[in-house]
């Protein structure tokens, strides 16, 4: 998980419907690789809002500084410093020389072995057979294959060849430069009400500064700790079957993981204590440690996505609080910007389209379909009709034939009569002369609401209508006859 992900074509179709295994701290991971600096200028800000790391101190951790551990100006203790390193003199491929992924990779099956067989009792704690130990360290340095299943060796025996390995390390798998930072971290407790600090271990503080200081340390050193703190969690939860709580793995480890090279217990005093309860609080919450937080992995995300990355929680917070409407997220500015554009593409898109219809339409040739497509153009809002970029001038229509002999016609011939008009207001009231007339006036409304000037004006426009009406009918019935 803690690797980038790379995406490759499956071309089994068994393996096809296996799920999809996605990586949350992707863009974690590559701004680590691709960005080492940016990434620890991040993380370290954050490391320096939870503990309080002098400038000394703050130097040794950004690898500013060669760091100062306890003993160094204490000759007292030069002998047993001198034993210790010579334990170290003879250096192998794998024990006792800096540590690599091909180093990993060979002690990786000693820890394999191990969670097979975590039952034995004083696991870590009972030392195995040193000749066992010899020949499995000898076939490890020389890079041969190891049958561990075979029965030849015992699980003491593997599990005191892991420590041998770790405390053989040049330096601590922890790092020099992150002892004092795990001394503040196991010092961080609650405060009471009145701000004061109590002697309640704060575990949420803690957890969040392990995982910060766990992001900066050695890729090699990362993907060591993470396969031995599992072993050791997964160890602690048999307790019962092995007798190893996790204080006492702690007790055996944090020599070899934590205490700087070439010191003694005297050299640490007080701080014996506080590492020891550092290791036990590592193993207990060790499926916690090795994910990045939240915000860290939205400002990584936004490093690469969005213009600028926040490199504080405190950002985050700020710009997720609901007070500050004028701070929003540059994700939600995107998007708003992008839905703006679509929906401005797509106005323009129905414009065109709409202004290309009407010039379709008002280029045909006058026919009833064409009054009708005119008339389904008025019905649109002003914003979606093409108005102004062609004429909308009316054709001039054709006064349909209102005469008596039509009317005839078309009722002998059994067609309905349908009657238009070309305004609602302009109505006039029909004078009783026969049923079709009537029929005009039913459907073309009561004139109630019109004006008495002009209804006068449209009764003397009838009756001149009626009059021109029968004079035509008489003339046709004369001439049939």
């Amino acid at each position: 998980s803690d690797a980038i992900c790379n995406f490759v074509i499956c071309n089994d179709s068994s393996l096809r419907s296996q799920p999809i295994i996605f990586n949350p701290d992707f863009f974690v991971e590559k701004l680590r690789h691709e960005k080492p600096e940016v990434f620890t200028e991040l993380v370290v800000s954050n490391i320096t809002r939870l503990i309080d790391l002098p400038g000394a101190e703050l130097a040794q951790l950004m690898g500013e500084e060669d760091p100062k551990l306890p003993g160094a100006n204490n000759t007292a203790s030069g002998f047993f410093r001198s034993l210790m390193s010579l334990k170290r003199k003879e250096k192998g491929v794998v024990f006792g020389s800096p540590l690599t992924e091909e180093g990993i990779a060979q002690v990786s099956q000693l820890i394999e072995y191990l969670h097979k067989n975590l039952r034995a009792e004083g696991l870590f704690r009972v030392p195995g057979n040193s000749i066992r130990q010899q020949i499995l360290k000898d076939a490890l340095n020389s890079g041969t294959d190891i049958d561990l299943d075979s029965g030849d060796f015992h699980s003491n025996d593997v599990a005191t060849l892991l420590k041998m390995f770790l405390g053989e390390l040049p330096e601590p798998l922890l790092t020099h430069k992150h002892f004092h930072a795990h001394l503040k971290i196991a010092d961080l407790t609650l405060f009471d009400e009145k701000g004061n600090k109590t002697s309640t271990p704060d575990k949420e503080r803690q957890i969040e500064a392990l995982q910060l200081l766990f992001l900066i340390l050695p890729a090699p050193n990362r993907s060591l700790l993470k396969l031995l703190l599992d072993l050791l969690y997964q160890t602690a939860k048999k307790q019962d079957k092995n007798k190893m709580s996790a204080h006492n793995l702690a007790l055996m480890f944090a020599p070899h993981i934590l205490w700087p090279r070439n010191v003694t217990a005297n050299d640490l005093q007080e701080n014996i204590t506080k590492l020891n309860n550092g290791v036990t609080f590592m193993i207990k919450h060790s499926q916690k440690l090795f994910k990045a937080p939240a915000y860290i992995r939205e400002c990584a995300r936004l490093h690469y996505l969005g213009s600028r990355a926040h490199t504080s929680k405190d950002d985050l917070d700020l710009l997720t609080s609901p007070g500050s409407k004028e701070l929003q997220p540059l994700k939600s500015q995107k998007r708003s910007r992008l839905d703006t554009c679509h929906q401005e593409e797509t106005q323009q898109r129905t414009e065109e389209a709409l202004k290309e219809l009407f010039r379709h339409v008002h280029n045909m040739p006058d026919s009833a379909k064409k009054k009708k497509l005119i008339r389904q153009f008025n019905k649109h809002p002003t914003a979606l009709t093409p108005g102004s970029d062609v004429p909308t001038s009316p054709a001039p229509r054709r006064t349909r034939s209102r005469s008596f002999s039509g009317l005839i016609k078309r009722k002998v011939l059994g067609t309905p009569v349908v009657l238009e008009r070309k305004s609602r207001d302009a109505t006039p009231e029909p004078k009783r002369v026969s049923k079709e007339n009537i029929h005009l006036l039913q459907k073309c409304g009561s004139p109630a609401h019109m004006s008495q000037a002009k209804l006068k004006s449209l009764e003397g426009q009838k009756e001149e209508s009626c009059r021109r009406m029968r004079t035509h009918l008489l003339s046709k019935d004369s001439s049939s006859l």
